[in-house]
């Protein structure tokens, strides 16, 4: 699944930007809330469950290096005790890209759908449905791939949307479908991200001309 680098780069920008920010977010969330409560207690207390959910977090992804077994159980029950916290997304995101990494698109598909769920920004949300997309046609299931797709999502994400449609199409064997799709996406400026679409749109061209 190597075409997910450019969603796996906005969810590092995504963690980049927490890690650089969390605590001066949380700050200003305390400030905002420190008429109606104790402010030191309400800080104190805040800031110190965020560094413990933060290195809980950490701990879990580090158990990924030593023992790929271990890291599965502890994700996914850092998941369930943390369904309100947008970190327990980043452990679905990363669980699906290791059931990815081993071809168990099954698995894969049930954490993203997880990570859809538990995303707490639309393009966290607008990530694990591309995502989803994929693996749902590495499992020939088109029909539920165009439907993922057709969920609500930013429009910074069109020319991934289309492309990934045409894919879709042109495994149904509707060439001119992915034709449409794939024009689409370039349409939407996908050719500056993903030089690889002018191919895909030759290819199907020629396909075309030496079919007629």
């Amino acid at each position: 699944m190597d075409d997910f680098q450019t969603e796996e780069q906005q969810v590092d920008a995504i963690k980049k930007f927490w890690h650089e920010n969390g605590n001066s977010l949380i700050a200003g969330l305390v400030i905002g809330l420190g008429g109606f409560v104790g402010f030191n207690y309400y800080q104190e207390s805040q800031i110190e469950a965020q560094e413990a959910l933060s290195a809980e977090f950490q701990a879990t992804m580090e158990s990924f290096a030593a023992q790929e077994d271990n890291f599965r159980t502890n994700a996914q029950a850092f998941i369930d005790a943390n369904k309100e916290n947008s970190y327990s997304a980043f452990a679905a995101f990363a669980l699906a890209k290791d059931a990815s990494s081993h071809q168990n698109w099954a698995g894969a598909q049930t954490h993203l759908e997880q990570a859809a769920n538990l995303a707490s920004s639309d393009n966290m949300k607008a990530i694990a449905y591309l995502r989803l997309a994929r693996v749902q046609i590495q499992q020939q299931a088109y029909d539920d791939a165009l439907a993922t797709l057709a969920n609500p999502m930013p429009e910074s994400y069109v020319a991934s949307i289309e492309e990934i449609k045409g894919d879709a199409y042109l495994l149904q064997g509707n060439s001119e479908a992915a034709r449409t799709a794939y024009q689409a996406s370039a349409d939407a400026g996908g050719l500056q991200t993903n030089p690889a679409l002018q191919m895909k749109i030759d290819d199907l061209a020629v396909a075309v001309t030496a079919a007629n």
